[in-house]
């Protein structure tokens, strides 16, 4: 019953717009009326918002119905706002009827199963509309207000008052990721307000980390402009053009100490005993796919949703032990998912909460900007060389080069750029093919004036700061929770996989050029592997990633651990 449930609201999130924050909030509280639901008919556990207890002669039954007036209250009451309500609440009446419930039962009094049901979920809407999200307002925040004009994609370069802080981009028009249209075509920042949002376990004063690299400072500075260059690096290998192959097997990639990226992979699956079996693939598909499969879209449950499907996905595997925490009896389907969903959606709840409240205080900037500012600049390598100024960027031979009179005559690798004698060039993937359902960009030296990231022009980059990376907080604090769950960091027999077929995955342009099978050992692989694909994505800088994985394992393991309290009656009252 809570898997039904979790399907529609998953359903839900897809096609409203990809507001993380948002959907993870939602998940969060609808889980805690699942869990108050299923709470209410056991002696000892302890309910999250209420705590009323009721006997039955038929708990199975009554806890199904309880959990579904309770689950489909929340989520009506929730996606009235969303941009395709009509769809999403249509689902979900259809969902109570082919259940064999009535919907429109609204009672809150008396013991009845619909009844208690309906109270749960008015105590949760009504909690949720005082912490803190302006859910009245469709969760808006005026206070905020960018110190830099918008980035207008469409023109070359851009100026900045201050390149450590945000800039908004303007778009000829704006597309969600998973297609919806966006009214205007300047970005507004998502929930800005976020870090005062009431969390579960987290608290965003301990969890803070120090600030992202910034430039000018003394201490930072070559950091900032060192990020810029490992993003132009990462664009310059999204091609399959250049015949180099690595091994993306768990022998090889994962087992990441926290926040780096310094892992040399497993000697062995543990589970089998046996080693991992290579698993070579054009470094360029590798990167898109990867970019893509991790992306807020299309189709896609936001980050916080995409960790319920995987989470689902361990649930119903056949090697996967449902003994809550690894140890204790085995537990049915149901008492499985609402403890689950429960720890794992208060986690993700949490990661919006601390990631976005350092994105507000930090307010940095994006990676289209602060490499179409230092390259408009020149370059900060050679104070006797052409171009030179203090705060552009680094020169990389073969990367990051100075267009001079000699590398773009006819046949040299600047010829295309022959007009832009002394501008700096990134050879970097230069944007999305005219026909991207036929053919792929590759990478080609451009004008860093005009460097975009691997995303949609109708996109680009998501309407808020960079520092610290969603991506990467969510998905640390929800592997975090699957490990301690099922006892195991490793996913189910050793080995979770995706497989993206050649030619028919890849959304921003034709791709990938062969199959290409993702695999990961375990949770945290597949969770640092959904950070890095920010950066071959071009909307992170390590910095980003790194930060957000460290605060992402703090929130995942203080979840989980309140959780516990609630399933063993011991929270405190």
């Amino acid at each position: 019953m809570a898997r039904q449930w979790d399907e529609e609201l998953l359903s839900a999130i897809r096609i409203d717009l990809p507001r993380p924050p948002v959907h993870a909030r939602n998940l969060f509280h609808f889980a805690v009326a699942m869990w108050d639901a299923w709470a209410a008919y056991d002696p000892s556990a302890r309910g999250y918002l209420t705590t009323e207890k009721h006997a039955s002669a038929n708990p199975d039954a009554d806890r199904a119905e309880t959990i579904s007036y309770a689950a489909y209250r929340v989520l009506a009451e929730r996606y009235a706002l969303s941009v395709n309500a009509a769809t999403s609440l249509a689902s979900f009446a259809t969902r109570m009827r082919a259940l064999g419930y009535d919907p429109s039962v609204t009672t809150v009094a008396g013991d009845t199963p619909a009844a208690i049901g309906n109270r749960i979920a008015q105590a949760v809407i009504t909690y949720g509309l005082g912490d803190g999200s302006n859910e009245t307002n469709n969760y808006r925040d005026p206070t905020y207000t960018p110190v830099n004009d918008p980035l207008i994609v469409a023109v070359p370069g851009t100026t900045m008052d201050d390149p450590n802080r945000w800039q908004p981009l303007a778009l000829s028009h704006q597309v969600s990721q998973n297609g919806i249209p966006i009214p205007g075509n300047v970005q507004a920042f998502v929930c800005p307000q976020w870090g005062s949002v009431l969390s579960f376990a987290a608290n965003l004063d301990l969890l803070l980390p120090g600030p992202p690299p910034r430039l000018h400072d003394p201490l930072d500075d070559v950091a900032f402009k060192q990020a810029a260059v490992d993003v132009i690096r990462a664009s310059s290998e999204l091609t399959p053009d250049d015949g180099v192959t690595i091994d993306i097997s768990p022998a090889a990639f994962g087992n990441n100490p926290l926040g780096t990226n310094d892992g040399g992979g497993y000697p062995s699956n543990p589970i089998t005993g046996r080693p991992y079996a290579p698993d070579v693939v054009m470094r360029g598909d590798f990167w898109r796919v990867i970019a893509e499969f991790w992306a807020d879209g299309p189709s896609s449950e936001t980050p916080p949703g995409h960790w319920n499907v995987l989470a689902n996905a361990v649930s119903d595997n056949p090697h996967t032990e449902k003994r809550i925490g690894g140890s204790g009896p085995l537990v049915d389907d149901l008492e499985w998912d609402v403890k689950l969903y429960f720890a794992l959606n208060g986690a993700v709840h949490d990661a919006a909460v601390g990631c976005w409240g350092t994105k507000r205080i930090y307010d940095s900037s994006r990676p289209i900007s602060m490499i179409r500012y230092m390259g408009g600049l020149g370059q900060s390598s050679d104070p006797t060389g052409p171009s030179y100024d203090p705060d552009g960027l680094p020169l990389v031979p073969g990367l990051i080069e100075v267009i001079t009179s000699t590398s773009s005559t006819p046949g040299q690798r600047h010829a295309a750029l022959a007009a832009y004698v002394g501008e700096i060039a990134l050879f970097a993937w230069p944007g999305a093919p005219t026909d991207p359902t036929t053919d792929h960009s590759g990478a080609r030296w451009i004008r860093a004036k005009e460097w975009v990231p691997y995303q949609k022009d109708t996109f680009v980059t998501p309407a808020f700061p960079g520092y610290t990376s969603g991506h990467s907080t969510f998905s640390r604090a929800a592997a975090e929770v699957l490990a301690r769950f099922t006892d195991s960091p490793y996913f189910p027999g050793g080995l979770g996989e995706f497989v993206a077929p050649k030619n028919h995955f890849l959304k921003f342009e034709l791709g990938p050029s062969e199959d290409v099978r993702l695999q990961w050992a375990t949770y945290f692989d597949a969770a640092d592997q959904a950070g890095q694909s920010r950066i071959w994505g071009g909307i992170h800088i390590l910095a980003d990633d790194f930060g957000g994985r460290v605060m992402g394992s703090t929130i995942g393991q203080n979840a989980y651990d309140k959780a516990r309290t609630y399933w063993d009656g011991t929270a405190a009252r």
